[in-house]
């Protein structure tokens, strides 16, 4: 336990150290907590108890055409924040954090400023994505409404306003441009669903998306197990807070994946 406390004291002046030089205290919502808990608290009192219980005696809302253009919108945002990943000197950044030197140049700067803009989007995105679970309690699909959605929707909202605002690192850009990316396909199947009956015939792959969501994670663990390999000079809190939630996506989704396929093929 000790050695745990001494850990987590020596890489918080790595946090501060790396925080100190791009101030994002000014930025919309990023001023206190209270904003994103206060979204985030209403997503939770709304999609577990107010809204089931709001329709409870109400037809479902039919929501094609808004669903369209929500999905859409969401397929195009997250091509742009992929994008955002590969811009010059963050996507380098993506696969080449500072192993092997500590000192940061004006460049190394300019870099991170870049990374914690993108960053802000990237919570955004977050927080616009909670009107995924909204829309499920509105046409009564309260099947949708899992565990591991809610939990999921919830923890990526918290912790991107939390690694912008405490955890900053050279980590964070390889995680954004997996889960943009993922999400480029996740929305076109919903953007296509949300088309019509007629076009069902092309979303057979929907088993497939979970795979990618895997996939992503197991990536995302390699890559944060090999930062801490070659003892690269980045937050190792940020890495080890990274880790433990990869890990519990890859339990979580792999569960899903075998109580929602597994089973069927036996």
């Amino acid at each position: 336990m000790s050695n745990l406390i001494r850990l987590m004291v020596n890489n918080y002046n790595d946090i501060l150290e790396a925080k100190k030089e791009i101030m994002v205290d000014s930025w919309p919502m990023m001023g206190s907590p209270g904003p994103m808990l206060c979204i985030v608290g209403t997503y939770l009192a709304f999609v577990l108890k107010v809204g089931p219980k709001m329709m409870e005696k109400r037809p479902a809302f039919q929501l094609n055409s808004l669903l369209i253009a929500y999905n859409a919108f969401q397929v195009l945002f997250s091509i742009w924040l992929t994008l955002q990943s590969l811009e010059p000197g963050v996507g380098l950044l993506m696969f080449s954090p500072k192993c092997n030197n500590a000192n940061r140049t004006q460049t190394d700067l300019d870099v991170q400023a870049s990374v914690s803009k993108a960053a802000w989007w990237y919570f955004i995105a977050k927080i616009v994505e909670l009107l995924d679970t909204v829309f499920f309690v509105l046409r009564k699909k309260q099947n949708q409404v899992t565990f591991l959605h809610v939990y999921h929707h919830t923890m990526t909202a918290v912790f991107s306003w939390c690694y912008l605002k405490f955890l900053p690192g050279e980590q964070g850009p390889l995680i954004g441009f997996l889960n943009s990316f993922v999400h480029i396909a996740m929305y076109s199947y919903y953007l296509i669903a949300a088309l019509g009956p007629q076009y069902r015939k092309y979303l057979w792959w929907k088993k497939y998306m979970t795979w990618m969501q895997l996939i992503q994670f197991v990536i995302m663990l390699g890559y944060l197990i090999m930062i801490l390999a070659m003892d690269c000079k980045v937050p190792k809190a940020l890495t080890y807070f990274f880790m433990t939630f990869v890990v519990i996506f890859i339990y979580l989704f792999s569960d899903f994946y075998r109580k929602a396929y597994k089973k069927k093929e036996v």
